[in-house]
């Protein structure tokens, strides 16, 4: 059976006035209307598809690429409120409805909202909501502390910005961690700062410690480890010294420890740097 909301790898089976019909391995079978045909085919070819319900609740393909999958969230633009709910646009020519009871504030036309897409079980179509945490399930946490994720902030309350962690798990930016103008949609990446004991997930928008700061002071960090958390060198060292110890110029040497001491991580002295007690 045709996955609904979804892509599919098709095969051209015949070509009738309607369009081209599409067969899968399991003989279900799905018309691409003409106006999706590519313009040089032969039956037999393989096609890759994405598979919805027409307005007469028909599975229907098309070539076009939906800003939205079957169980995922995405950025939409409302374009029309009627008596039943919210439409917004998500690529394809028939528009996706988010039911009055599936949104979290009441939607406006022209506006943009996080919606997730789900096939629903009592109709069998597709539909939309904005109430997007209960969509997230922050059980069997796959990501740990410094990891790299990929974010789509979906609201803000009192704490800051909340976000959707790989499209699966909710976490929080805390406002005084937000440094640069971030707003509902945007898509960015971030990094875990902590899974708490109650699964509730801290994200930065920077990597933490020495693993974010510019590519010197990871090397002095990574040299300064590999020496007992100590070298010989200091602002005022020469730049003879200090090329012939590290291979960098002084005046990249001196940037990179301004960075190192300012995070706290080292402790500059009269000959030396060495690293902090918290390393």
């Amino acid at each position: 059976m045709l996955e609904i909301g979804a892509y599919h790898k098709m095969i051209i089976d015949r070509d009738m006035s309607p369009g081209l019909y599409l067969r899968n391995e399991e003989d279900d079978e799905v018309l691409l209307p003409g106006k999706y045909a590519p313009a040089n085919f032969e039956l037999e070819d393989p096609i890759d598809v994405f598979v919805y319900l027409d307005n007469e609740e028909r599975p229907v393909a098309t070539t076009l690429k939906p800003f939205i999958e079957k169980d995922s969230f995405a950025f939409l633009r409302c374009t029309e409120v009627t008596g039943i709910g919210a439409f917004v646009d998500w690529g394809i020519d028939k528009e996706l409805l988010v039911p009055y009871s599936n949104q979290m504030t009441t939607m406006k036309a022209d506006e943009s909202y996080v919606v997730y897409m789900y096939l629903d079980e009592k109709s069998g179509r597709l539909v939309g909501s904005t109430k997007t945490p209960q969509f997230t399930h922050n059980e069997d946490i796959e990501v740990k502390k410094f990891d790299k994720v990929d974010l789509l902030v979906s609201h803000y309350s009192d704490h800051g910005a909340n976000v959707i962690i790989n499209g699966k798990y909710m976490g929080l930016v805390f406002k005084d961690a937000i440094f640069e103008d971030l707003r509902v949609g945007d898509q960015l990446p971030g990094y875990i700062k902590w899974v708490r004991d109650d699964n509730k997930i801290d994200v930065v928008l920077q990597p933490e410690g020495y693993k974010g700061i510019e590519p010197n002071a990871k090397y002095i960090m990574e040299e300064l480890q590999a020496n007992d958390g100590q070298l010989m060198l200091s602002d005022k060292s020469s730049p003879e010294a200090i090329q012939a110890q590290l291979g960098i110029s002084k005046k990249s040497f001196k940037k990179a420890i301004g960075v190192l001491y300012k995070e706290r991580h080292i402790v500059i002295e009269k000959d030396s740097i060495h690293l902090t007690s918290k390393q």
